[in-house]
Formats: structure tokens, C-alpha cells, sequence
């Protein structure tokens, strides 16, 4: 979308332009900079490059096109100072503080210590330091306002939780000592306070540890389908999903809760708690069962009923059967090579194939100089495209020189891409244009300079003449301007008459105004023929001035205030 603040552009503003784009996008013409220097893409469409109407500050760049910053929000650990006194106790009664405890942060009526007898301003001792207040520009975000645990110290559950283990381990000993006074005790009441005892101290085992009912899996009561579903998820197993928190990683089905890839391919196989689904299949029983679906097909092609499906034992006799009758064939085959061309021993002292016959089936084809031109091991390709190529006697590669944004040889420092190498000579002409502009403009300045000084003084006939020759040229500049205003005259009266006989709406006036335009004088027979017609340049000029174009848009509104 243009822009609206963007003027109207002539054939010849508009034709520049677009020579100019074309040359930016061949790499003749540096690049566009924006505002902050940095070089805009040429290749970059118009509908991109251009900010709409609502944007525009008319200035070239792509800040249009970037997100806006962010609005900075305070962290997880940011939140109000609660409970937190400021500064040392006060020594004396302050003005203004509280008449009750003597902080200066709130008054007697919004005091939350205990009312004294006499308060602190009367009796001059015990005063109470002054409290934090609460910051009111601490910038939370949506989830910051509702997280209701924003502000929670965790140092609180971790003392609850050692008061909770002292207090057990407490309990603890208070049950060993009851159970050595039990053991010490006589009869039947000390064997039933043991029994009791370890009932206990099992059942609170099981709780803490699994070992005991809290280890049996929970049931579960559906009213709708009055079917008993049992969990038999245990609390300690971890998701899927949160072995590896990367959302590029494995991918997990929700609806199937499977996962098949590996979520941590980069760890050591035997630290991985979770190595996919695909591991899972691809042990056990799997490739046993994939054996044998692979035998029954070829089974059924030969014209052998075997179904793993809907004859599953008959599947698997008919596959032991076949192994073992295809390891006897091996056996037999083993055997007869053996005795026709010796045994194990044989081989095993033979020496390699590439040795024996000192020839191997890979085929390698070397250059004059030792290297690989056919065969041999591949060597990774770097690029798509070929590299360290040096053309035209250039030392270096396209594109390792860069110089007012354009891209060349850093050899000879030429622009120009495939062109030949000049050297040093090419570096000093590149490294010095402007100089070399400069020095040339200097010489001829110098030059001027010493012809001025050379010339000879003059004497008075030469000066007198000099003087006479340029009055005359100004006398010949004063009749060019009356000649030029007189020209602009005859033009204003032209477009006078074309104005006139725009308006003209009849015949009648068209024709009176002929007849005044020719001095009242009759117009004769044939008086509008070619020949006869008498058009000056400023008539004419000013037809195709005032000429009605049928294509423009505002031909209606020409002539009309």
C-alpha cells in the first residue's frame, strides 16, 4: 500500500527511479540506507518496503515491519515488602507519628499493636521503627494479578515441613521406649501391646514408604456406567511429555498418550529413564512376531493356508519347523564347501582378499600430482556451490571485498564481478578516485591561476574597447527580453480567445467572434481553406493548451471554479 503522503512523481522523476531500483537490484548502485545506516534489500517487495498511510514518517526503512517492544513486566520474584520494618527504633517522639507505638508510617486510629495504658508519646520509651510501605508501581501482567501463589516464600513450607519431622521422629523414639517396657512386662498383656505396636508402626511404614494399603491400587466408581475402573497409575511415574520440555523435541499424541521418538537422543542409553515407544516395540517379542508374519506371507504366496491371525499356533509350529530346516540346510552347505576346499583352518590362515589377488573391485583414479579425481571415499560437499574458484588471474574469490555497499575482489578491489585482475595498480585506483579528482581540480585551478598572472597589462584603447563590447552585449540581452515579453503577450491573448470560444454556446456568437478576431472584416468564399488560413505559433500553442483531453478524468471540472 503507497503511501498518502507521497507526491506525484514526472515521466522524467519516475523513469530515474526505476533505473535506479533496476540498478540496486544488478549490484551496480549501492543499496538504499534507512535511518539508522543499515542497507535495505533491493529484492524486497513494494508492498513491504513501503509503510502504509498510518505509518509513514516519509523516511526509507523497514521499522514498519518489526515488532513493537514489549511492555516490561515484573518477574516471578518481584512483590510488596510485607512485615518489614525501615531503619533503626526510633530514640524519641516524632510530630505526626503515632501516639500509641511512635512510627511515623500511619496514625493511632490504623495502630495494629496493642492499645497501651499510656502510649509511647507520654511515657517516651519502647517506640516501634516505621514499616515498609507497599509499592504501588510494581507492573504485573495478566497471569502476574492472578497467580495466587505470586508472593509465596518457600522457606515457610520448609520450616512447617522440619517442625512436621521433628515432631515425627519425637514420636518415633516416644514408641520404642513403650515397646521396651512392653518387652521387660510378663504375659499375655505384653505380647498383645507388641502385636498392637507393630500393627501401627507397620501400617504408618506402609503409608510413608508404599509398602503397605496405600501400594494397592485405587478404585474407582463411575455412577453412569456402573463399571468399576481401577487406577493403575502410580503417583511416582513422570509423563511423557516432561522428560524433555523442548517443543521441537519428540512429538506426543495427547489423545493416544504416546510418544514414539526418543525425547532425549543425545543422552547415554543406559542414563535414559524413557527412550520412546519405538524402543518398546522393537524389543521382546516384536521382531519374533514380525518374523513370523514375513514367513506367513511367503508361505501363503506359495500356495501354503497359514493365518497368524486366525491360526496363530499352527503359524508358529510351521515357522519353528522352517528354521530348523533351513539351519540344517546351512549345516549341509557349510559341510560340502568344507570338504571341497578345506576347512575353517584354511581360512582362517588365508590373508585378505585385497592381498591375495592385490587388486580390489573399488575403482580409484588418480591426477599427475597424487590426488583422487574418480573414487575413493566421498568427501562432503561444504556448499551448494563451488568454492575457491579463482577466474581472470584474481588471487581471491568474488565477494571478499566490500566497499560502499557492494560486494568484490579483494585482490585489486574491483566492484566489477568477472572482470580481469589489475593488481596493485587497480588497489591504488581504487583506494584513491577521489583524490585524484581533487588533485586534477587543483592543477587546473593552479593553471588559471599562472595565465592570469602571465597575461600582460593592458593599455587604455584595449580597456575602452573592452568596455564598448560588452555594452553592446548587454543591449542585445535588453531586446531578447522584449522580444520574450512581447512573444508572452501575443500567448496571454491567444488563450484569451480560445477561453472566449470555449464559452461560446451558439453559432451565432462563435461566428461574431470570428468576425472580431479578423477586424471586422467579411470572411470571403474559401476563406477557411488551408492555403488561406493565417495561424500564428501563439494561437496554435495556446489550442493544444486549452485542447479537451477525452482520457483525462477531469475534463468535466476544466474551466469551472
Amino acid at each position: 500500500m503507497a503511501s498518502a503522503g507521497s507526491e506525484r512523481l514526472s515521466k522524467e522523476e519516475y523513469a530515474k527511479k526505476k533505473q535506479l531500483e533496476e540498478a540496486r537490484k544488478a549490484g551496480t548502485a549501492p543499496a538504499e540506507l534507512d535511518e539508522d545506516g543499515n542497507a535495505i534489500n533491493p529484492h524486497i517487495p513494494q508492498y513491504i518496503a513501503v509503510a502504509p498511510w498510518y505509518l509513514s514518517d516519509k523516511k526509507p526503512g523497514l521499522k514498519h515491519q518489526r515488532i513493537v517492544d514489549k511492555q516490561e513486566f515484573a518477574s516471578i520474584n518481584d512483590w510488596y515488602t510485607k512485615g518489614v520494618r525501615a531503619g533503626p527504633r526510633p530514640t524519641k517522639f516524632r510530630k505526626g507519628a503515632c501516639t500509641n507505638c511512635g512510627a511515623m508510617t500511619h496514625d493511632v486510629k490504623n495502630c495494629c499493636e496493642r492499645p497501651r495504658k499510656v502510649g509511647a508519646r507520654f511515657t517516651g520509651r519502647d517506640f516501634k521503627p516505621d514499616e515498609v510501605l507497599l509499592a504501588s508501581d510494581l507492573a504485573l501482567d495478566y497471569a502476574g494479578k492472578r497467580d495466587r501463589w505470586n508472593g509465596y516464600d518457600s522457606s515457610e513450607h520448609t520450616a512447617l515441613m522440619s517442625k512436621y519431622e521433628a515432631i515425627d521422629k519425637e514420636r518415633r523414639v516416644l514408641k520404642r521406649e513403650k515397646d521396651a517396657e512392653a518387652v521387660k512386662a510378663e504375659g499375655e498383656d505384653a505380647a498383645a501391646v507388641k502385636n498392637e505396636s507393630d500393627k501401627e508402626e507397620g501400617d504408618e511404614e506402609g503409608f510413608k514408604e508404599g509398602t503397605g494399603y496405600n501400594n494397592a491400587p485405587i478404585q474407582k466408581m463411575d455412577p453412569k456406567t456402573r463399571t468399576t475402573v481401577r487406577n493403575l497409575r502410580i503417583r511416582e511415574d513422570t509423563a511423557k511429555y516432561l522428560y524433555n520440555l523442548d517443543p521441537d523435541s519428540a512429538y506426543y499424541d495427547p489423545k493416544t498418550r504416546s510418544m514414539r521418538e526418543n525425547p532425549n537422543p543425545t543422552e547415554k542409553p543406559q542414563e535414559q529413564l524413557y527412550a520412546g515407544d519405538n524402543f518398546a516395540r522393537a524389543g521382546g517379542d516384536v521382531s519374533k512376531f514380525a518374523d513370523m508374519q514375513l514367513y506367513s506371507w511367503d508361505a501363503y504366496d506359495r500356495g501354503q493356508e497359514v493365518h497368524p491371525q486366525a491360526a496363530p499356533s499352527q503359524a508358529e509350529l510351521l515357522h519353528r519347523e522352517f528354521k530348523v530346516k533351513k539351519d540344517q540346510l546351512k549345516e549341509q552347505q557349510k559341510r560340502l564347501l568344507s570338504a571341497r576346499y578345506g576347512g575353517d583352518e584354511v581360512s582362517a590362515e588365508a590373508p585378505p582378499r585385497a592381498l591375495l589377488l592385490a587388486q580390489t573391485e573399488e575403482y580409484v583414479e588418480y591426477s599427475r600430482s597424487g590426488q583422487v579425481i574418480k573414487g575413493g571415499e566421498r568427501q562432503t560437499a561444504r556448499s551448494r556451490w563451488e568454492e575457491d574458484v579463482l577466474i581472470n588471474n584474481h588471487t581471491a574469490v568474488w565477494g571478499s571485498w566490500w566497499q560502499d555497499s557492494q560486494w568484490g575482489y579483494s585482490c585489486c578491489h574491483l566492484l566489477i564481478k568477472n572482470s580481469y585482475c589489475t593488481g596493485e595498480a587497480g588497489r591504488k585506483l581504487a583506494a584513491g578516485p577521489l583524490a585524484m579528482a581533487t588533485a586534477t581540480s587543483e592543477k587546473k585551478e593552479v593553471q588559471q591561476e599562472e595565465e592570469e598572472e602571465e597575461e600582460p597589462p593592458k593599455s587604455l584603447m584595449e580597456e575602452r574597447l573592452q568596455q564598448l563590447k560588452t555594452k553592446g552585449k548587454g543591449k542585445e540581452e535588453e531586446e531578447e527580453r522584449k522580444k520574450e515579453q512581447q512573444q508572452q503577450d501575443r500567448l496571454a491573448l491567444a488563450l484569451a480567445d480560445e477561453d472566449r470560444r470555449a464559452r461560446a454556446s451558439t453559432e451565432e456568437e462563435l461566428t461574431a467572434l470570428d468576425a472580431g478576431s479578423t477586424a471586422g472584416r467579411k470572411r470571403k468564399y474559401n476563406s477557411l481553406s488551408a492555403d488561406s488560413v493565417d495561424v500564428t505559433d501563439e494561437q496554435m500553442e495556446a489550442y493544444h493548451l486549452k485542447r479537451v483531453h477525452m482520457e483525462d478524468p477531469m475534463r468535466d471540472f476544466i474551466g469551472k471554479e
